[in-house]
Order: C-alpha cells, then sequence, then structure tokens
C-alpha cells in the first residue's frame, strides 16, 4: 500500500501528538497556569530590592592604575585637559549612553602608585582618588551630562559630520544638584572659594602639603573650566564644525546669541 504523504512525520495517523486531550488538540493553558492551584509567580511576594533598576543611572569606573597606564603610554596627554573625549579616544573606557551610562567614576585604585598633574573632568570621584591628584598638583572637577550631551561627547566626529551647532548641555535633574554644588565633590555648580577650602581640608585630612598651582608653569591648563552649558573645551554652543573645510562657523545673529548664551 502507498504511503500517504502530506501529513507529518508518522504517515497520517496520530502525527505524534497520542490520544485525544489537550496536548493533541492544541488546547494548552497560558504560560505559568499550573492546573488550578497558585502559580508561582502570584504565590511569593514582592520585594522592592531592584526597584527602579532599569532607571538607575551607570558610572563606567575608571581608575588611578588605568590612568597612570594611559598617560604613560602616550595615549593620553597631561599638558592638555582630560574629559571624556580624550578617555575614549585613548580606548581607557567605554561609554554607551543608550545603556544608561552617565559618564565616568574615578576610583582609587593606584593611587599609591599615582604620579601624573592633571586637570580631569569626570563625573564622579571618590574622595581618595581626589586627594592622589591633587597631591601631585593636579586638579578634579566632577560635571553632569544629559544622554544627548553625552553622546555627542563620545563621537564628536560623527555629530560634527551632521553640520548641526552644538546644543547647549542641559543642567542636572533635582536629585543631582546638592552633588554637583558640593565643593567635597569638587562639583562643577560649586563655589570657587568653597572649593580651595575643600581643598585644604583634605590636604590636611590626609596628611600632605598640598601644592600651589598658581606658580605652576602649567597653571593656565590647569585652572581650565568648561562653562556649565557647554560640552567641548574651546567650542561654545551654536558653534558649528565644518569638518571638510576644517572650520568654525559661529553664529552672529542676536536671538542666537542670546539663546545659546542663555
Amino acid at each position: 500500500k502507498e504511503k500517504r504523504r502530506g501529513r507529518g512525520r508518522y504517515g497520517g495517523r496520530k502525527c505524534g501528538r497520542g490520544h485525544k486531550g489537550e496536548r493533541q488538540r492544541g488546547n494548552r493553558p497560558r504560560l505559568g497556569f499550573e492546573g488550578g492551584q497558585t502559580p508561582f509567580y502570584l504565590a511569593i511576594p514582592k520585594y522592592g530590592f531592584n526597584e527602579g533598576h532599569s532607571c538607575r543611572r551607570q558610572y563606567q569606573p575608571l581608575s588611578l592604575q588605568r590612568l597612570q597606564y594611559l598617560i604613560d603610554l602616550g595615549r593620553v596627554d597631561p599638558t592638555q585637559p582630560i574629559d571624556l573625549t580624550q578617555l575614549i579616544n585613548a580606548r581607557g573606557v567605554t561609554v554607551q549612553p543608550l545603556k544608561r551610562d552617565y559618564g565616568v567614576q574615578l576610583v582609587e585604585e593606584g593611587a599609591d602608585i599615582f604620579s601624573a598633574k592633571i586637570n580631569i573632568e569626570v563625573q564622579r570621584a571618590s574622595e581618595l582618588a581626589i586627594a592622589a591628584i591633587e597631591k601631585n598638583g593636579g586638579v578634579v572637577t566632577t560635571s553632569f551630562y544629559d544622554p544627548r550631551s553625552l553622546e555627542i561627547l563620545c563621537k564628536p566626529v560623527v555629530f560634527f559630520l551632521r553640520g548641526q551647532p552644538i546644543p547647549k548641555r542641559m543642567l542636572p535633574p533635582e536629585d543631582l544638584v546638592r552633588y554637583y554644588m558640593d565643593a567635597g565633590n569638587r562639583g562643577y555648580l560649586a563655589d570657587p572659594c568653597k572649593v580651595a577650602e575643600a581643598r585644604l581640608e583634605l590636604a590636611k585630612k590626609y596628611g600632605y602639603i598640598l601644592p600651589d598651582i598658581t606658580k605652576d608653569e602649567l597653571f593656565k591648563m590647569l585652572s581650565m573650566r568648561k562653562d556649565p552649558r557647554q560640552i567641548f573645551f574651546g567650542l561654545a554652543p551654536g558653534w558649528i564644525v565644518n569638518m571638510a573645510d576644517k572650520k568654525v562657523l559661529k553664529p552672529t545673529d542676536e536671538r542666537l546669541l542670546k539663546y545659546y548664551s542663555s
């Protein structure tokens, strides 16, 4: 007898589904159904350990040991201000704004071997890491970048090729204002006089003599700061970088100047 075709691998009788019931008729219960008893996802109570985990800000750690390694290799130039762009170009850290990364956190690992004099801007920094940098005559600043500004700072060339004006950096949200206004954290919104006092207090706490950077030959570089609305060193909001002609276009309209300076 010729075998009939087109009825599954078992020749067209039960087709591998067995005898009767919900398994043969394809009437399976929904996912998570346990035959009538209280299912697992309802029997176990909820705990708030991971509440809001999808919205939490993440900061990629950067140790002082790693930073000293990048400087020794020549990937990072200590005679120029260091921000997130230099760290990413040096392949020292990877920041992904689309995965809730909000920048870099400077940690104290390698504080005993760090010897460079730098002006660095990060998003967070531990107290011992700040002390290790200031002991060598360096300067630390913690500043906030909104996701759009952070994406531009991480990939400046991609942004410049679009031919768009550099936007204003947004101010920190309400829950971060206190952190970036704290002189102990070296926040970019803190009072400079209070920052100078905090530098002296930290030197007394850890028992080192704070160098006078005003007499340093690199004082101009060490004193460079970004405006709270500025993304790049030397480039103001509203400017357009023309990569093809290697020119910087600045707005002249009064309304644009007023908007980008506010």
